[in-house]
């Protein structure tokens, strides 16, 4: 893993290489989504099916939904320890979100005027949980309960059905988290099918949820006909260390990241020499012992850096320029570096917390912003499944004050009805 130093006169073009790893061109990928799209939008259920048999080797016709008998058939092949780690990872979820609710406001004015902000859950949400390289269940649960939590009326989910069918770990999940219906589907046709709804497969207000390329293309391509929660780039962490705590941890804390996929990044930021060495020393030795080691060694290789820092102002500078996924300041007194930190999607404090403990367990979403746009969004929640509607009510004494400012303003701006429809009431024509 290479270490290098912020005075290094190749320190900014490692930086912008790491970077610049997110900037996939998808242009290559577009024209093929495009029409994914719009045969599933065409020919529904029939393009699904197809596309499913292309990509994924699976017959599916007949039997997109799957059913609750294959879902109680699930909850029988996992061990009862595992539905209850999942149950607790579930209950510690909902209770977090829980704390997100908003509430509907509304206030009167001393002339009578009413004004406020209604707050409604959308009808439905389609989550999309990723099959391929791994199995995720955390996935299912991250997206789905801060649904269910904002009370959205239906919640349907789509997951690749895989060779080896749907992981029962996937379908158990979604039971405990209380999601609607789940289709076998994946890939583009799954984002089209949830955009456009077929015969089969509901449309829904909004999708989330992460995916490969073909998918997040498919999530932009459908922005606007649905509402999406954001387009996923690769994984990420950055550590802040102050040459404090074992090396072996912190190691491990990078590979978690790495193993993701290749394009993951994992960077540590310390004020020590020796921590940079140690580590570098720690992560080559641990690779090995992988069974994602592969993937994980790519990811080192090419997106993996060691930067020794001055101090942790210049460390927590550097981080804010990065505004990483998954932040942790492995530090002594961790509470007084956030104060330096403006951009992350999540901070883990102190050096008992690993990222995989804000993956699985801890509470709050791992679904976060990648790719630098911690810098203006926000991770997953229930403010993702609710809409805000503004409230006005205007008194009769309200409309006499504020009538003539209504109507100049629409005539500083030329629209000549506006201005009409406020004069209107002013002159109370038409009573």
């Amino acid at each position: 893993m290479r270490v290098i130093n912020t005075n290094d006169k190749a320190f900014e073009g490692v930086l912008a290489g790491i970077l610049g790893r997110g900037e996939a061109d998808t242009s290559a990928v577009e024209e093929a989504v495009k029409k994914i799209l719009a045969d599933v939008k065409r020919d529904g259920d029939s393009a699904v099916v197809e596309y499913t048999r292309r990509f994924d080797g699976a017959e599916v016709e007949g039997s997109l939904l799957v059913t609750e008998k294959e879902i109680n058939s699930a909850l029988r092949k996992i061990p009862k320890s595992d539905l209850s780690i999942i149950e607790l990872s579930a209950s510690r979820i909902e209770a977090f979100h829980k704390r997100q609710i908003q509430q509907s406001w509304f206030t009167t004015e001393s002339d009578g005027t009413i004004l406020g902000s209604r707050v409604t859950p959308i009808d439905r949400a389609g989550i999309y949980v990723p099959g391929g390289k791994a199995t995720y269940p955390s996935t299912v649960l991250m997206n789905a309960i801060p649904a269910r939590v904002a009370g959205v009326g239906e919640v349907v989910m789509v997951t690749p059905p895989g060779k080896d069918g749907i992981s029962p770990y996937v379908l158990v999940a979604a039971k405990v988290a209380g999601v609607d219906k789940v289709f076998r589907i994946g890939g583009a046709q799954s984002i089209g099918a949830l955009a456009f709804g077929t015969a089969t497969v509901p449309k829904v207000d909004k999708i989330t949820g992460p995916g490969n390329i073909y998918v997040a293309t498919a999530k932009r391509l459908v922005f606007g006909t649905v509402d999406i929660d954001m387009i996923a780039g690769p994984s990420e962490i950055l550590i802040i260390n102050d040459g404090t705590g074992p090396p072996e941890w912190i190691a491990l804390d990078l590979l978690s990241q790495a193993e993701h996929d290749e394009l993951a990044s994992s960077i540590l930021i310390t004020t020590s020499k020796k921590i940079a060495s140690k580590v570098a020393g720690e992560v080559k030795r641990l690779v090995k012992k992988l069974k994602r080691r592969a993937i994980a060694e790519k990811s080192i290789e090419r997106y993996g850096a060691i930067i020794v820092a001055r101090d942790l102002s210049e460390a927590a500078e550097i981080s804010n320029r990065i505004a990483p996924e998954h932040l942790e300041l492995f530090v002594e007194d961790p509470l007084n570096l956030m104060g330096l930190i403006k951009h992350a999607g999540a901070i883990f404090l102190g050096q008992n917390t690993p990222e995989a403990a804000g993956d699985y367990l801890a509470g709050p979403n791992h679904t976060l912003p990648t790719g630098g746009t911690a810098r203006f969004s926000s991770p997953l929640g229930v403010s993702d499944f609710i809409k805000r509607t503004s409230v006005i009510s205007l008194s009769p004494s309200a409309i006499r004050t504020l009538g003539p400012s209504v109507k100049r303003f629409a005539e500083l701006e030329g629209l000549e009805a506006h201005g009409l429809s406020a004069g209107a009431r002013l002159s109370k024509r038409g009573r």
